[in-house]
């Protein structure tokens, strides 16, 4: 339906729980949030969604946000890191966890982000205590410049990879390379709330929210700026957070009580007869070899 479902391996991670091929492009009839926002899952404008087709979210209190916005056909189903996590419970499992992996707030191909790195590099080597991973968007890890502020502070620097779409592989395991990086750290950090430390939260990392929290160029006043943030989350901003919080901040606002089962994810997407026809396939084959 939209490319932005396809982003991040969802629809492959979401296919793989129903059932369905790998290989085969899953085509959700309506709109998956793809990422954590404070706002109702989705961009403020309008026009990002067709009227009448459902928008699949991850929490109730973006459900709430949407329909005090006028929006409605919302589906709660969680955010598809919990149906990783269902299919992967020891994928990057390490008994020891070791060091900080960081996240910048970035930009995406359309809007770029105002901030000075070198000075946050700064900031983050005066905290931190351990060795630093540096994870930057695909963007910010193609701009030299960028990665040198990180990379002259004596911090390894990396990228989960680019966001794909639905024909593309690009995306497909950028979600599984993220849980094995999660999972080898003992704390995930940005400048700004966002998915990775919710993610990060979700699988045992200590949190933490510091430095500069970066601008879009043009950010959109109905997101509410840094003090709506402040407002809404003062207790997970800082140098050290409540780890026990921010795992319950965590699985709240990414859903796992939402979590959907197969058969109703084929529903609400329109997979049922993908299902039964890779069923009847499956069965074919076998009965040709036989």
């Amino acid at each position: 339906m939209d490319e932005s479902n396809h982003w991040y391996g969802h629809s492959r991670i979401l296919g793989r729980y129903c059932g369905l091929p790998e290989e085969a492009p899953k085509r959700i009839q309506g709109f998956l949030q793809h990422g954590w926002n404070y706002l109702h899952g989705f961009p403020p404008n309008d026009h990002w969604c067709s009227p009448g087709y459902p928008r699949f979210i991850w929490s109730d209190v973006l459900r709430r946000r949407g329909w005090s916005m006028g929006r409605r056909g919302h589906y709660l189903i969680g955010a598809p890191w919990i149906y990783l996590l269902y299919q992967e419970p020891g994928l990057g499992v390490v008994p020891d966890r070791k060091g900080t992996i960081w996240y910048p707030f970035h930009g995406w191909e359309k809007h770029s982000v105002s901030g000075d790195h070198a000075r946050l590099a700064d900031e983050i080597r005066d905290v931190e205590n351990e060795p630093v991973t540096v994870c930057l968007y695909w963007l910010e890890f193609a701009n030299p410049d960028i990665r040198r502020s990180y990379e002259s502070r004596g911090f390894r620097v990396i990228c989960h990879g680019e966001r794909g779409s639905r024909w593309e592989g690009k995306g497909r395991d950028f979600l599984r390379k993220q849980l094995v990086q999660l999972r080898r750290h003992r704390r995930v950090v940005s400048n700004r709330l966002g998915s990775a430390l919710f993610y990060g939260a979700s699988v045992g990392c200590d949190v933490a929210v510091y430095g500069d929290p970066m601008q879009f160029e043009d950010e959109r006043p109905e997101y509410g700026g840094t003090a709506r943030r402040m407002r809404l989350w003062p207790e997970l901003h800082g140098t050290s957070v409540d780890p026990g919080l921010a795992a319950e901040v965590a699985r709240r606002e990414l859903g796992f009580e939402y979590q959907a089962t197969p058969e109703e994810l084929r529903r609400m997407f329109g997979w049922k007869r993908m299902r039964e026809e890779a069923s009847h396939s499956s069965h074919s084959a076998r009965g040709v070899r036989a």
